[in-house]
Formats: structure tokens, sequence, C-alpha cells
């Protein structure tokens, strides 16, 4: 039995699914998010495309792998095994993101790139300086914004403050 339907609801071109039974965290009736074809999401394991996610072209999402938020998988592109994909991320052209690997925020997994463990949540452009700031105890701010390190005025402690937010080291 098919755990999903297309639904006549589109949005650019792509169908919103509904699921047909329970399965995962995903109960039966729930609306998921958009796909052009059935052959972008695989109608067995645990696999599903959350929200206002868009997977479309030839891209194909099965296994356990969730894709949610404004994501978008296309092209080519496989996400599978337990990976996400979430966020405002875009995975595509022929890359694999698989196992356990996490890509979200604005990050871009795009061309021959195959991610299958770790954390990818950002990008850099040609000519941006990226900044890597000692936190302490083996961690790191990875900075693109202008930068300031500085005391804060009611704790003793270094304080990074990137883009009017304020990191405390502690």
């Amino acid at each position: 039995m098919n755990k999903y339907k297309l639904t006549t609801t589109k949005k650019n071109g792509l169908f919103q699914i509904e699921a047909l039974k329970d399965f995962g965290n995903v109960s039966k009736g729930d609306l998921g998010g958009y796909i052009e074809k059935e052959a972008n999401l695989s109608q067995y394991g645990n696999a599903w495309v959350y929200g206002d996610a868009w997977v479309y072209g030839n891209a194909w999402v099965y296994g356990n792998a969730q894709v949610y938020g404004n994501a978008q998988v296309y092209g080519n592109a496989l996400v599978y095994g337990n990976a996400q994909v979430s966020g405002n991320a875009q995975v595509y052209g022929n890359a694999w993101v698989y196992g356990n690997a996490w890509v979200y925020g604005d990050a871009w997994v795009y061309g021959k790139l195959k991610l299958e463990a770790g954390y990818l949540f950002g990008f850099k452009w040609k000519g941006e300086t990226i900044q890597e700031i000692d936190a302490g105890e083996g961690n790191y701010l990875i900075a693109k914004d202008e930068v300031k390190l500085g005391k804060n005025e009611v704790e003793t402690k270094d304080t990074i403050v990137v883009g009017g937010v304020t990191y405390k080291r502690v």
C-alpha cells in the first residue's frame, strides 16, 4: 500500500502530498510538502517532505530522509538514509546527501558533492572573508559579517557580536 498520494493542491506546478497511513512521525491524513511526481519521493521507508519544502526534477528522497522548511531538492540530487535538508537549504545538480548528514540554514549543496555525515549550514561566496573565532574548549564561531570582540558591561566574560547578535564566551 502506498504511504502517500499527490493531492490536487499545487504550488509552482508541484503537487502537495498527503499521507495515506501512519509511518515514522507522520500520521494518516497529514499534508506534506510539494513534489513534481511520485518518482521524487519513495513510497517505502519513512522519508517525507514537510511544510513548504519542494522536491522536483529527477531528484529522489528515500530511506528515512526528511526535507522540510523552505528547502528545495532538485536536478539529479539524492537525499537518503537519515539525512535532513531544512531551512532555506538547496540540494541540486548531481549532489548526494545521505547517511546522518544535515544540510540546513542557507546552505547550498550542488555539483558532484557527496555529503555522508556532518552538518552543512552556510556557504561562502567567492571573495568573501570568513573568520574563525576561537570560542574556547575547541569550539569556534564561523562568521562572515563584521565581528567585534569586547567585554560585556554586566559580566566580565568576553562576548562576540556578529550582525547585532551577542554571543557570550563561557
